[in-house]
């Protein structure tokens, strides 16, 4: 409920406890002994929907005092007051959400932009988000931009045109017009937030994971068991998550001394590009004896390589991917990945794009702890 409906319907009750009503729930005039009972005798017979002219003119002010009365009404005389009330009760009159909204300059609306939205990764985090905007007050514009640049500019356009309150974008690319918007903020500081990338070049604050890190969990993890050859199918490299999971994984191969039996296959994300990628890996006269993924759909596509070579898993090949989507664990066999805390990206990015809409401080960038979730698809190396 908006504020002056709060502060109109006390004002009501105010008015009903001390003239009584009738039982239609109307103020009878011949019980009122107010000033404003000779402007509102008679029955009404208006439209069912008024505004705030009419009621200015019944109780015979201006519209400014109908909005003072309903907004502020301690600044208000009690009997100019009182007759603003008791027409707007006759009348039916009900503030109008869009005008008070124009007003402060808040649509109470948040732009949510997903690259693509049929990958599963982004339905946790997109319910994180909705979820949190609900019940802050606000609803969400979903923005799925199929990472066409130019459906990215105009989503940006409806925040600089001020159709929302604020931008969330779950891609790795700031649309110029965000980026504009940012450089005329005297703060620096406009209400645009980042999940699941982080680059501080961008100058956006982002909720996000420490992919470098998670992603040498995850090479840590088939070093321990055994693995020396380990393929590497990256996402693209335009994007900053997939850059730091290469470089994670990059250092722990170092680490243990394998760097030349690290082989990197490019990849896009999708299921497809995990089936052409492990075609390469496991052609090669050498195949690595484990896979990591950086995402749970290429690996899926992995899986359907090795199942057409006769290739079992983990027997003959160890297996891990990245996000643990829902679906991780049904895969044959399920599969060992880093999960990410989807749902909590989403609600970070709410609550971080609400702290600068607000003015408070907010911090350049928000770590969530990530975690190794162990499953069927890893075991030690074949012997031989």
């Amino acid at each position: 409920m908006i504020a002056s409906e709060q502060q109109l319907r006390r004002e009501l009750h105010r008015h009903r406890r001390s003239h009584g009503t009738n039982a239609r729930g109307r103020v009878p005039a011949v019980v009122c002994g107010c000033a404003c009972a000779s402007d509102i005798a008679g029955t009404y017979d208006g439209p069912a929907v008024s505004n705030i002219y009419e009621v200015a003119k019944r109780a015979g002010v201006s519209t400014a005092t109908v909005s003072r009365v309903l907004s502020q009404p301690d600044v208000v005389a009690p009997d100019t007051r009182r007759r603003v009330m008791a027409a707007v009760e006759r009348l039916g009159y009900t503030p109008n959400a869009a005008a008070t909204n124009l007003r402060t300059l808040r649509t109470r609306k948040f732009v949510v932009t997903v690259p693509d939205i049929s990958n599963p990764f982004f339905s946790l985090i997109l319910q994180g988000i909705e979820e949190t905007a609900q019940r802050e007050g606000y609803s969400v514009l979903l923005g799925d931009t199929q990472h066409d640049e130019r459906r990215e500019e105009r989503y940006a356009l409806m925040l600089r045109r001020k159709e929302a309150d604020g931008l969330i974008f779950l891609g790795h690319r700031l649309p110029k017009e965000a980026a504009a918007l940012v450089r005329s903020m005297p703060s620096g500081r406009a209400p645009i937030v980042n999940g699941c990338e982080f680059s501080p070049r961008l100058g956006i604050p982002s909720v996000h994971i420490d992919n470098a890190t998670a992603a040498s969990d995850a090479m840590d993890h088939l070093y321990r068991l055994g693995h020396r050859r380990i393929g590497i199918v990256t996402g693209p490299l335009v994007s900053p998550l997939s850059r730091d999971r290469l470089r994670g994984a990059t250092a722990r191969a170092k680490k243990a001394r394998a760097e030349r039996d690290f082989i990197v296959m490019n990849g896009d994300f999708s299921i497809e590009s995990g089936v052409v990628a492990a075609e390469r890996l496991l052609g090669r006269k050498e195949p690595p004896t484990a896979i990591f993924c950086f995402n749970d759909e290429m690996a899926m596509g992995v899986i359907d390589t090795a199942r057409r070579r006769k290739l079992r898993i983990p027997d003959d090949l160890s297996l891990v991917g990245f996000d643990d989507i829902r679906f991780a664990r049904y895969t044959d066999p399920p599969l060992t990945t880093v999960a990410q805390p989807m749902r909590q990206i989403g609600e970070g990015t709410v609550r971080l794009l609400l702290e600068i809409l607000q003015g408070n401080p907010a911090p350049d960038s928000v770590t969530l702890p990530h975690t190794l979730v162990v499953r069927s698809s890893t075991a030690p190396p074949a012997v031989g």
